[in-house]
């Protein structure tokens, strides 16, 4: 069916420009930055993902299914590998994954797809930095304080 194709050919193009910038990362939380800071881009410039798979639940659930479970699987390895290490706390990596997206997929939705931005706000993925900076348990990031001041991860999103 064509609208598959264009499911998994969003899948596939999302996947790639996450992976390619989480690639640029020091760290795991670096990476997972980066990686939302790219995933913010393609939002931006293919406002049409977040339509299109939230159509497949009920054009092709099989397909939405594969959409979601072709994110995870490289999440999930990546994920346990960075708990094996010691640089993410340790939990289930596949829950952590599926948080994660979901994280991602509103706070997308909220600041590029609802406001129309072509990027991210500064003060908005500074906070979700914190955010996922603590969920990881990670520590000695970069992302700066609890209070806001000092953070400059909004240049990840860009």
């Amino acid at each position: 069916m064509v609208f598959d194709e264009v499911v998994l050919d969003l899948n596939s193009r999302v996947r790639y420009a996450m992976t390619e910038a989480a690639a640029g990362g020091a760290t795991r939380a670096e990476s997972e930055l980066l990686g939302f800071g790219a995933f913010f881009r393609f939002t931006a410039e293919h406002p049409a993902l977040y339509r299109i798979v939230r159509q497949a639940e009920f054009v092709s659930p099989e397909t939405l299914h594969l959409h979601y479970e072709r994110l995870t699987d490289g999440y999930v390895t990546g994920l346990r590998q960075a708990m094996d290490s010691g640089e993410v706390a340790r939990g289930d990596p596949e829950v952590l994954a599926w948080s994660l997206m979901g994280i991602g997929e509103l706070v997308g939705m909220r600041w590029i797809l609802w406001d129309g931005d072509q990027q991210m706000p500064d003060s908005v993925f500074d906070e979700l930095a914190r955010i996922i900076v603590r969920v990881l348990g990670a520590g000695g990031s970069d992302t700066g304080g609890s209070d806001g001041e000092g953070s400059d991860a909004g240049e990840l999103a860009r």
